[in-house]
């Protein structure tokens, strides 16, 4: 069966491939972890002011770092290769050759820019088993992972919080994608054996015992590449915040398209003659609501529940938010027929990226060569699998 990854690294590999590169020091590596998540319910209204469901994966990526002596910075990946080098007092800008690098100096910019001052330079050793581009979050593990690697590293105790605007800052302002915050709130606060309702609007959040039982959530890849700012997230934003205008011009007073009930949008939806931004805007109101329910089955065990909004959200990202495509859908609909399965649905950016089902544990095996039989069927290539458990936010290994 193919999975997610090709090579599974683990974190004790990283100090002899680290002292091999960069050779022996008196100074101390450090080494720290970063997961992976999934949105259990809550797509693509993060950044419309709603409630989100997410919850850190056992899928993580590994940072070591050490303090140099001299202003150097260097990076270095061991799935990767190529060494990037710059030094500490740069001012950093985007550069496309610079590749994943980009994404750390972002950070570094942003630390920088909130009054913090390096008194030395460092070395960096990645790995990670978190696929990229595979829309379980890879650029926010990477991000948050970084910055509470180097804020640890050289004592200026950012709390975690702090840590996913931090990432938030550096994909607006420098990778230059106009993402929400959730991706890198849960990466930076989440919990293992937990949920986490978060208010997009206000940053406050709610943990939730995440109690599956006899069941598991399976990750489905579609192995269809995508770059978050080469797709047409940036367009879907504009399209709600056009809706959001529109309501607004119309006397209907909210400051995001998700502060509006189910039944308040009965009676705001006539103001938007406009057909595709009714429907992005439709998607924001009833998906906030699944959230909630979402958030009330999980507390009660109602799994059954759980499933039923799972496969409502598809629905509605297929249909009025248009953000699927032969992939996603194809997997989703394949595994919502199977035996075991209580509900599927696209996570994540879409375009792509991964699925996520809620399958018994037993029939996992079975569930896995059904899907990827007819996936293989409709798009000629495999997707890739696993079964997951929860995890804990960025953190200290050693």
């Amino acid at each position: 069966m193919n999975t997610l990854t090709q090579n599974t690294y683990n974190p004790e590999e990283l100090i002899p491939a680290f002292k091999k590169l960069y050779g022996d020091s008196s100074e101390n590596i450090r080494v720290f972890s970063s997961p992976a998540r999934i949105n259990i319910i809550g797509e693509h209204i993060d950044y419309n002011g709603g409630k989100v469901f997410p919850a850190a994966i056992n899928k993580y990526l590994y940072v070591a770092v050490r303090k140099r002596s001299d202003s150097k910075i260097i990076y270095n990946d061991l799935r990767f290769p190529g060494t990037y080098e710059f030094d500490i007092n740069d001012d950093f800008k985007f550069d496309k050759k610079n590749d994943y690098s980009n994404y750390l100096n972002g950070i570094l910019s942003e630390i920088k820019n909130s009054g913090f001052v390096f008194p030395c330079g460092f070395e960096i050793l990645m790995v990670s088993n978190i696929p990229a581009g595979g829309g379980i979050s890879s650029s926010s593990a990477l991000e948050c992972g970084f910055a509470y690697a180097v804020s640890e590293t050289f004592g200026f105790g950012i709390d975690r919080v702090s840590i996913a605007k931090l990432g938030q800052l550096s994909e607006h302002r420098f990778i230059g994608v106009n993402c929400g915050i959730m991706d890198q709130f849960i990466i930076a606060t989440g919990k293992k054996n937990t949920a986490e309702l978060l208010d997009c609007a206000s940053l406050e959040y709610e943990y939730a015992p995440l109690d599956l039982g006899d069941f598991c959530f399976v990750v489905m890849n579609t192995n269809k590449m995508r770059k978050l700012s080469d797709s047409k997230y940036n367009e879907r934003r504009s399209q709600c915040e056009q809706a959001l205008k529109l309501l607004n011009e119309a006397g209907v007073k909210c400051s995001n398209l998700c502060e509006l009930t189910v039944e308040q949008w009965k009676d705001a939806e006539v103001f938007i003659k406009d057909e595709i931004l009714l429907r992005r805007a439709r998607h924001c109101v009833y998906e906030n609501r699944r959230v909630l329910d979402a958030f009330n089955a999980v507390k009660n065990g109602n799994l059954s529940e759980l499933g039923e909004l799972l496969n409502k959200s598809h629905e509605s990202l297929k249909n009025d938010y248009e953000v699927t495509g032969i992939e996603l859908d194809t997997l989703v609909s394949a595994a919502q027929k199977q035996e075991g399965c209580l509900g599927a649905r696209m996570t994540g950016a879409g375009f792509g990226g991964c699925a996520i089902a809620l399958v018994r544990k037993s029939q996992v095996e079975r569930f896995e060569q059904n899907v990827q039989a007819e996936y293989t069927k409709v798009t000629g290539y495999e997707a890739g699998f696993f079964a997951c458990e929860t995890g804990d936010g960025v953190a200290a290994l050693f």
